[in-house]
């Protein structure tokens, strides 16, 4: 019987709280494949998708390497975990004049034949019914998997298929990820919900210096995001009263800095409200003015209830593309709209802002104003 078998990573580690861990990722995998025709189930170690339709098992595979917490998946043959019917798959193995090596896994210990002698006894069996081929234990061209657990079954596969890793979506609580249009806050979203954490967004719209096509293209990233990190609010809120009061009453040099500081409370705000635990942000230490130590100092020390997450806070900025790439926001995010964080940009901005200074342009602002302002003209999407 043709199956999808799921092994997953990281709750391996967890100890006396892996069943917690585990019920969730069951939850998520169900979640995923909502929809489609299959049936569930486990055994130590794997879990096991069967009984669903040939046509979809391309939709199933794609759904389930989406799935946080699953570490690979590979496409097998389920069969009754004996001697006989193990020799009878293996041989209609084709692998003519190609290298291969017989991998044997054996959860179930009480299986009568030991690993080494199974994998010998196997690849004999190849290397008679394939002429010209050979055993390579270091470069197969093929590999041929026999993975024998403890439910009495033993699956045959050649290929893995590598799935994200991580922890189950959910495990970690729930934060409020600052979604602009640019290529690194998509990567941090994604990057933090494979610790386990579930999202929120934050947009902030400039509207009518930033266009309607700026708005359109955060939407895209979030439809792209959901794929990952399921479905979530995004929480749209307009700046443009902010900016011009900054514009209008403080140094230019720290217009960026004070900006920053009034979006860090709205998101506070908004994560005291619906009971996020964290504000989660695209900073990467250095890559611009607003992200150096200093920068990141000032302008989070403005939160006092919740921590700042950065997951690309050490990353390259080639690193992050390459992530931007894999889970297709790239394209979307070098589309040429502008978001608020390029309106009224000064020409020198502070790179390293001092606390007493910031405070003291706020002094020419009514804070507390705006924050109310930016939540009064709040708009909330669900992205689902």
């Amino acid at each position: 019987m043709r199956v999808l078998l799921l092994r997953f990573g990281e709750l391996y580690l967890k100890g006396d709280n892996r069943r917690i861990f585990e019920d969730i990722l069951i939850y998520n995998i169900q979640n995923a494949l909502e929809g489609l025709k299959h049936s569930f189930s486990k055994t130590f170690g794997r879990y096991v998708i069967s009984d669903y339709d040939d046509s979809d098992e391309d939709i199933l595979v794609e759904r389930l390497t989406k799935v946080f917490g699953l570490h690979s998946l590979s496409k097998a043959e389920q069969i009754n975990a004996s001697e006989e019917e193990i020799t009878s798959e293996i041989a209609k193995i084709k692998c003519e004049n190609k290298s291969f090596k017989v991998f044997v896994k054996r959860a179930d210990k009480n299986f009568p034949i030991s690993s080494m002698d199974l994998a010998k006894r196997m690849g004999e069996l190849i290397l008679r019914n394939n002429s010209g081929s050979w055993v390579d234990l270091y470069h197969p061209e093929v590999e041929v998997h026999i993975d024998i657990r403890l439910n009495k079954k033993a699956y045959i596969f050649s290929d893995t298929i590598k799935c994200q890793g991580g922890l189950p979506l959910g495990c970690s609580g729930k934060g409020l990820l600052l979604l602009s249009g640019g290529i690194d806050s998509p990567v941090s979203g994604y990057l933090i919900a494979k610790r386990g954490l579930k999202i929120d967004a934050l947009h902030f719209q400039s509207y009518p210096y930033t266009s309607i096509e700026a708005k359109e293209k955060v939407l895209v990233l979030a439809e792209k995001l959901k794929s990952y990190v399921g479905p979530f609010k995004l929480h749209v809120v307009s700046f443009t009263r902010v900016q011009e009061a900054i514009h209008a009453y403080c140094a230019p040099e720290y217009m960026i800095t004070i900006m920053r500081r009034i979006m860090m409370r709205v998101a506070e705000r908004i994560c005291i409200e619906n009971s996020l635990g964290a504000i989660i942000t695209g900073e990467s230490l250095g890559q611009v003015a607003s992200q150096t130590m200093q920068s990141m100092t000032v302008t989070g020390g403005v939160v006092k209830n919740i921590p700042i997450f950065r997951p690309c806070i050490a990353m390259d900025k080639e690193d992050i593309i390459k992530i931007a790439n894999d889970i297709d926001t790239f394209q979307t995010s070098i589309l040429p709209y502008e978001d608020c964080c390029t309106v009224f940009l000064p020409k020198n901005p502070v790179i390293k802002p001092n606390i007493e200074k910031a405070e003291k342009e706020e002094k020419f602002l009514d804070i507390e104003q705006l924050v109310s302002e930016c939540l009064n003209t709040r708009e909330i999407i669900e992205i689902k």
